[in-house]
């Protein structure tokens, strides 16, 4: 029995990464959702829930992110402000994007971390922890 156990522990250690990653040391994900899209008059309103489950507060994270439409074409480039997200608190952030059509939004692109301030806290570490995910039907947040 100590044998098969010994054996199972250290294929398991075999097949763990043996670099640290940002995710690894901040202890967790980045968790960026978009929840909800909603049409409103000239505009198209974007609601984020975002949850930070790293071991640190992050004070202000603010991503650089493109609109791409439904047949692919970037419909603009923008910086959206997610303010602080302290840790293991979500956080609901809305973005009015006047001028565009939310029938026509078929991709979000979290393109890179503009800033991510927090004390111990540096814009790599944001970057590798960020988990993007999407509720909305027809719209896919990759990042």
């Amino acid at each position: 029995m100590k044998r098969h156990l010994s054996t199972a522990i250290l294929a398991l250690a075999l097949a763990l990464p043996t670099g640290a990653t940002a995710q690894d040391e901040d202890g967790g994900t980045l968790i960026v959702e978009l929840n909800r899209v909603v049409p409103l008059d000239g505009a198209c309103r974007l609601t984020f829930m975002a949850q930070n489950n790293m071991n640190r507060d992050i004070e202000q994270i603010v991503f650089e992110t493109v609109l791409f439409t439904t047949e692919g074409g970037v419909e603009r480039l923008t910086l959206f402000d997610l303010g602080a997200l302290p840790t293991a608190r979500p956080r609901v952030r809305e973005f009015d994007m006047q001028g565009l059509a939310c029938e026509n939004l078929g991709r979000v692109l979290l393109n890179g971390v503009h800033a991510c301030i927090g004390e111990g806290v540096d814009p790599e570490a944001c970057a590798g922890a960020l988990n993007p995910v999407s509720r909305v039907d027809g719209v896919e947040v990759i990042g």
